[in-house]
């Protein structure tokens, strides 16, 4: 290890685009520091996935119940109140217990806020610290509408904190956290709004299975509002106005910026020390997440790596760069295929070559399943359960999505056949547990 730098590798950010990969290179006897500004774990564990997920929970039981109505009676609701206290509960100690981990293997955790001064030199807070190697790994944060009254509007960290939920919420939006949330908040009880720049939510997934959610949704009482440019916010007959194009309006109480997310690249050094970055899609860097500074990496959510902006991908790129520093790798990083899933319900999931991609080339099949008459789903009295399997002309595994309520416990259930590329001979072999949803997925490969 070097003599020459304060520590081997200092890594900007503390979510998993640090600590995946951070805890291990210390274990292998590297000097390793974190300097965060924020909570410890990042937007993830903090105020995203395990937060939503938390407060999902029991949208998805009273989903079941709704399904099986028949068998489990009552009028079951959600107490919001007694939901964010068990929020809390499951979520609040995460940062510590993270720190605890890094503290445990020896890695200086830095609080402050962390600028890159030169290649090799950060400065937190008027200190500066020094390393062979430096890794950006500052996420992403909410975008905000610059409109006349944008301090009236929330983004999703205000959202997953809320103490009362509002008898409307407006939702300015149509990707992954806008669907999410509508979802959650519908079952909880709000009427719900969701305000779309364009015709098509979730643009990111199949087309026909976004409509089967959205539809769902309507009948569940969510209005869509589409095409629509904010123009403004203002307060009107006691209520929260947004003015929208076509001289149209809506009125809420509680209005959820979630019009997307941009890179953490201002502020931290990056110009000072000839770092490039685009302000929209982050930090370049080359096939071994190096910038253009050799001493410098990115990794995570602020890495313009093209790659789906997901946990599962931050932490595949800093345990790789932990391979690289040791000397495991000379590799360039070599992306599995990373599936995504939005937690809506029902849900969609999916990973590898899409069905529009595959429907648009001679090099793939489709196979595509309504499993809502199947043994399984029939117990459950599913409505929406749709799954399509891509092959490629060796008949291999190489793409496939779901639209259901179990939708990402298949995906999951699913990937080693297609990232290992299993053939047939391969998957006949596989025996797995019965009655489960993994083993309903597999019977049709």
């Amino acid at each position: 290890m070097t003599e020459k730098f304060d520590y081997d590798v200092l890594y900007i950010g503390a979510g998993h685009g640090t600590f995946d990969g951070a805890m291990p290179l210390a274990a292998n006897g590297y000097k390793v520091a974190v300097v965060e500004a924020d909570k410890i774990g990042g937007t993830c564990p903090n105020w995203g996935c395990n937060a939503k997920i938390a407060l999902d929970l029991p949208a998805q039981l009273l989903e079941t119940q709704k399904r099986l109505r028949n068998i489990v009676k009552g009028d079951l609701s959600i107490d919001w109140t007694q939901n964010m206290l068990n929020k809390h509960k499951v979520i609040d100690s995460i940062p510590n217990a993270i720190e605890g981990g890094l503290n445990a293997f020896g890695i200086d955790v830095i609080k402050g806020y962390g600028k890159l001064t030169d290649g090799h030199t950060v400065d937190v807070d008027g200190k500066s610290y020094t390393a062979d190697k430096i890794v950006i790994a500052t996420g992403l944060r909410p975008h905000r509408l610059d409109v006349p009254g944008k301090e009236m509007a929330h983004d999703s960290k205000d959202f997953l904190n809320i103490d009362e939920l509002p008898v409307h919420i407006a939702i300015i939006g149509a990707g992954y956290i806008a669907m999410e949330f509508a979802s959650i908040a519908n079952a909880a009880g709000s009427e719900v709004t969701v305000i779309m720049h364009g015709d098509r939510a979730l643009r990111g997934f199949n087309g026909e299975y976004v409509e089967a959610v959205v539809n769902d949704l309507k009948e569940k009482g969510v209005t869509f509002v589409e095409n629509a440019e904010v123009q403004e916010f203002h307060e009107e007959k006691c209520k929260t106005t947004i003015e929208l194009s076509n001289n149209r309006q809506v009125f809420t109480d509680y209005i959820l910026d979630a019009t997307g997310r941009i890179p953490n690249v201002e502020n931290i050094g990056l110009d000072e020390v000839g770092v490039k970055y685009d302000k929209k899609n982050g930090i370049e860097v080359n096939d071994h997440l190096q910038t253009s500074v050799d001493s410098i990496y990115a990794s995570g959510d602020v890495a313009a790596t093209g790659q789906p902006r997901l946990t599962p991908t931050a932490m595949f790129e800093s345990q790789y760069l932990t391979r690289l520093f040791t000397g495991e790798t000379k590799d360039a990083i070599d992306f599995p295929a990373i599936p995504s899933v939005v937690f809506t319900s029902p849900r969609i999931a999916q990973v590898g070559v899409s069905v529009e991609e595959a429907k648009n080339s001679d090099d793939y099949t489709v196979e595509e399943h309504d499993m809502t008459a199947d043994w399984y789903r029939s117990i459950t009295n599913e409505e929406i359960a749709k799954r399509a399997y891509i092959f490629d002309k060796e008949h291999h595994l190489v793409g496939a999505t779901e639209v259901s309520n179990e939708a990402d416990s298949v995906i999951d259930s699913i990937l080693p056949a297609v990232a290992l590329k299993l053939d047939k001979a391969q998957i006949n072999k596989i025996v797995h547990l019965f009655p489960t949803i993994g083993s309903d997925a597999w019977q049709h490969l």
